[in-house]
């Protein structure tokens, strides 16, 4: 009788101790998962050109949002401004690679504010597809460089990560967009794509920094980047 009871009361124990030890390592898992949905985007076009290492560490910069978004219970609405600085600006040298870091620090329209904490991403929307539209057309300048043509007007920068595969028309990229002037929603694809040889790494403070071995990096203003208040999944 001793026997029977002191082996229940052993198995007992181990039932136990293994459900105590499954718990903790679910409860491990979820701890550790990351979760894009806790992530803010914003989309965003710059209201003037950025480039590593010619745009010196400390310089205040702004960017126009083109997408109403949802920031701490707080509806920020489409062409709103976000302000901030560059934080970091290296040139791409033989031995060095090319480095840019941007972070905003507010949000401000017209009948409000809020402060946010966000980052330049390695994330951009292309340009959404254009349907039947007329291509017949070349400036007499340009009938000699027909295998660079895309249709659009605009020729591909083999300096900008993503101006090879996105070509924005109708946009002066001249003059910095005022309030409003931002690429409406529908007219950027759906789904945001990372920028070609462009890496991301978010350093020990918070702060996200891209670089790139392949080229110096540089933001323009007319194309539709993203920031974000921390690390992005792929879509």
């Amino acid at each position: 009788m001793f026997t029977k009871a002191t082996n229940a009361l052993f198995a007992i124990g181990l039932a136990g101790i293994a459900l105590a030890s499954a718990s903790i390592f679910i409860s491990g898992q979820q701890t550790v998962q990351p979760s894009s949905s806790s992530r803010t985007e914003f989309p965003v076009i710059m209201r003037q050109n950025v480039v590593a290492g010619k745009t010196p560490v400390g310089t205040k910069v702004q960017a126009e949002l083109v997408i109403a978004t949802m920031f701490n219970g707080v509806v920020v609405p489409r062409s709103a401004i976000l302000s901030g600085e560059v934080t970091e600006s290296v040139a791409k040298s033989k031995t060095e690679e090319s480095r840019l870091s941007i972070r905003m620090e507010s949000a401000q329209w017209k009948n409000g504010s809020a402060p946010v904490r966000a980052y330049l991403t390695a994330w951009y929307y292309p340009e959404a597809a254009a349907t039947n539209q007329d291509v017949s057309y070349q400036p007499q300048d340009q009938v000699n460089s027909k295998r660079n043509w895309n249709g659009q007007g605009a020729y591909p920068d083999p300096n900008n990560p993503v101006s090879q595969e996105r070509f924005p028309s109708g946009r002066d990229s001249g003059k910095d967009s005022g309030q409003g002037a931002a690429t409406p929603a529908s007219s950027i694809s759906k789904h945001r794509i990372p920028m070609k040889n462009v890496q991301s790494a978010r350093n020990a403070d918070g702060t996200v920094t891209l670089s790139s071995d392949r080229m110096n990096l540089k933001i323009d203003k007319i194309t539709t980047y993203v920031l974000a208040d921390g690390d992005l999944l792929p879509n």
